[in-house]
């Protein structure tokens, strides 16, 4: 199996609890937007501890990024990414699938889950395509939305956000369901992209089945 040591470049805070990475990219290594790697850290008794993340970055980039949750609360390989700083280094393994652009639609995501989207996002802008392509965003709170300016300016009014912990103005306050993607989706017969919770997935992805008539029109993460 293929494994690389890169070390990291440089860390950025992006939200209170999520960093952004910027990682040395082994020669030969590519990916799509949407894909996923396996992560551990580089230090004694870590370096087996793999969690999967998706690259933000996009391929032709000459270096990696990944956006990664950190979660305090445990002694876990995100408590640890959180402390790490430029020159310590990471190891990557394969490339493997996970969520690939099929064409327009909508893309629902739940807090951390909209990582896979950010790499398809910034493709279709590089490449003029983001059409009538839109966001649903849920998070619990406005301090938890991962780059918010670069969504609102790739899709404008298409990048839709509600809160579930919060009432704020300017946000909706609802929870991803059946009457929320009806006031928010006018036609179901286009491709739709889920990525959150598992919970959140599976149901979303059973009313959306139902809603489109057609399964192969509903993608989630696997």
């Amino acid at each position: 199996m293929e494994s690389h040591i890169v070390k990291i470049l440089s860390v950025k805070q992006i939200t209170h609890n999520v960093r952004q990475f910027t990682i040395e990219k082994p020669q030969g290594y590519s990916f799509v937007p949407g894909q996923a790697t396996e992560v551990a850290v580089n230090k004694p008794g870590w370096e087996n501890e793999r969690r999967p993340f998706t690259f933000t970055s996009l391929n032709e980039w000459d270096h990696l990024e990944f956006t990664i949750k950190i979660y305090d609360d445990r002694n876990s390989v995100t408590h640890l990414l959180g402390q790490l700083q430029p020159g310590d280094s990471l190891i990557i393994h394969d490339v493997w699938g996970a969520i690939h652009y099929k064409g327009e639609g909508v893309f629902i995501a739940g807090g951390a889950g909209v990582t896979p989207f950010i790499a398809i996002f910034r493709a279709l802008e590089q490449q003029g395509r983001l059409g009538s392509n839109k966001l649903i965003f849920s998070n619990k709170t406005a301090a938890d939305i991962i780059l918010k300016d670069e969504f609102t300016q790739m899709l404008g009014d298409r990048f839709i956000n509600t809160l579930t912990k919060e009432n704020v103005p300017g946000y909706d306050h609802h929870k991803i369901d059946e009457a929320y993607l009806k006031e928010k989706v006018s036609d179901f017969n286009q491709h739709f992209y889920i990525c959150g919770p598992d919970p959140m997935v599976m149901q979303l992805k059973e009313t959306l089945q139902r809603l489109s008539g057609n399964a192969d029109l509903v993608t989630v993460e696997i």
